[in-house]
């Protein structure tokens, strides 16, 4: 069987490292689903969730909240500031700080405090979509 070997690293640890037979994740101007002796390629990812088949037929979801993808043939990196297991996910902290983006996101008296609550709203509804689609798959 062709798998093709995927490492998930955020800023603070190695979130997954192995082989699998299919990726899927969330490219800069859309999904992106990668094989083995895929092109190679560089791109930004955006908020959202990484699928990863792994060879035995299972899955393994991560959270990332946007960074960079590396694809050549035989390998896939994804490179993240913020990555989190689809398992240690937390649906009520995540619904939670959604809330207090959009409080932050009415109460924006700049330009620049309106940006950041758009920005930390927009990653955290990627978690909760993430969260939902994870929870589905269980």
């Amino acid at each position: 069987m062709n798998t093709i070997h995927v490492d998930v690293v955020s800023a603070e640890e190695s979130i997954f490292s192995g082989a699998a037979r299919f990726v899927a994740l969330p490219g800069e101007a859309g999904e992106l689903g990668i094989l083995p002796k895929h092109t190679p390629l560089i791109s930004r990812i955006k908020p959202g969730s990484v699928r990863i088949e792994l060879p035995d037929g299972t899955e393994e979801f991560i959270f990332v909240a946007g960074g960079i993808l590396e694809v050549q043939p035989n390998a896939v990196t994804v490179l993240s500031d913020t990555a989190i297991r689809g398992k240690d996910l937390d649906e009520k902290k995540a619904n939670e700080a959604k809330a207090l983006a959009e409080a932050a996101l009415k109460n924006a008296s700049t330009e620049m405090d309106l940006a950041k609550a758009q920005s930390e709203l927009a990653v955290l509804a990627a978690q909760v979509a993430a969260l939902r689609k994870y929870a589905g798959k269980r």
